[in-house]
């Protein structure tokens, strides 16, 4: 394909502030965004130059919306398989392509496609009845963790199992289809980003080591505690994720590290991801720029680190720490324009870069 020109229409499924960041990256590049959300007032649409508000699973929305852009990429992961083909039977150029979504969006199909590409994962089973969970707790042994098998995140839709008395009644208390995960000592998590041009170009970003706090991202580190065959192995592994589905733009593939140094993966995103903030100060191409660079046909920038650095999400209330943040001249504030500090919502995030 020819790489889109600027002026070009870059069309993004959900409002968040992922679509905000790959919205301002988009119009560096001097490309106009349009979003394409449920939810009207979201971080994304007050920065782009045209919204559509629409459900996912409305074809004639999507129709028109693909009439009006020129390649739809995304912005989370759940956004349902389903709209992505529909944009692609409408006209429109979609990636990354509905099959990694679709792979992605069920934990299940997710560990399984990871064991059948030689990536190792804990121990699983899906489970989906409380007859199930007991067979799977009696094959895999506990502690485990029950989860449900699509659209949980941040720590939402699991359940933590250390104990025989955790068992009864925990599948009704998920309330859906699940999977079972054995639990395995690591010694860190990490995640691997990487973007996959149209041309079958890789950039990788360096490895990055991340830190949680009732389940979600609170900390990432750059770089990351870990060996250089670590960073080999893991870079090798989003490499043969990325050719198998022929992707085209930014994954990431977050793992465990054991400590013998080999990894066992926990899940991938087909998008851009919270532990790749730090890309915006700290390496010479984002992986916001990467990503639409990658959609639009454009060569991919160099993923080079230029700095070492910390990234801390802003948790709910912490986001009003804003003028403190401000005034570190260490620091880089980030805030998604969310009208609302609730508890466990990300509000934003600060990079410190460890200064010379």
């Amino acid at each position: 394909m020819k790489p889109l020109p600027p002026g070009s229409t870059i069309g993004i499924l959900g409002g968040g502030q992922l679509g905000r960041m790959l919205a301002h990256a988009a119009q560096q590049l001097g490309f106009d965004v349009a979003i394409y959300t449920d939810e009207p007032d979201g971080p994304a649409t007050r920065v782009a130059a045209r919204t559509f508000i629409g459900a996912y699973q409305d074809a004639s929305a999507l129709a028109d919306f693909a009439r009006r852009v020129d390649v739809v990429t995304t912005e989370f992961e759940n956004v349902p398989a389903e709209t992505a083909e529909a944009l692609i039977a409408a006209g429109a150029r979609v990636a990354p392509s509905p099959n990694a979504l679709a792979v992605a969006q069920d934990r299940f199909d997710e560990k399984s496609y990871f064991q059948s590409a030689g990536i190792d994962t804990p121990p699983f089973a899906a489970v989906s009845s409380q007859a199930e969970l007991e067979a799977a707790v009696a094959e895999i042994g506990l502690p485990a963790i029950l989860k449900t098998r699509r659209l949980g995140y941040d720590g939402r839709g699991q359940i933590r199992l250390t104990k025989a008395e955790d068992v009864a009644g925990a599948y009704d208390k998920l309330g859906a289809p699940g999977i079972l995960e054995g639990f395995c000592a690591f010694e860190c998590e990490v995640s691997i980003i990487a973007a996959r041009g149209v041309d079958g170009s890789i950039e990788y970003f360096d490895l990055c080591e991340n830190e949680h706090a009732s389940g979600i991202l609170s900390r990432t580190q750059m770089p990351a505690h870990v060996s250089e065959l670590v960073e080999v192995n893991a870079r090798e592994a989003a490499k043969r994720v990325l050719d198998a589905f022929d992707y085209v733009g930014v994954l990431t593939i977050e793992f465990f590290v054991i400590g013998d140094g080999s990894l066992v993966a926990n899940e991938m995103a087909p998008r851009v991801h919270n532990s790749g903030h730090w890309t915006i100060e700290g390496a010479l191409t984002s992986q916001f720029e990467q990503h639409i660079r990658a959609i639009a046909g454009w060569p991919l920038g160099s993923a080079k680190r230029v700095a070492d650095c910390e990234m801390f999400n802003l948790i709910g209330e912490q986001a009003l720490q804003w003028e403190a943040i401000a005034a570190d001249p260490s620091a880089r504030l980030h805030l998604y324009g969310k009208r609302d500090a609730r508890t466990g919502r990300k509000m934003g995030h600060v990079t410190k870069l460890k200064l010379r």
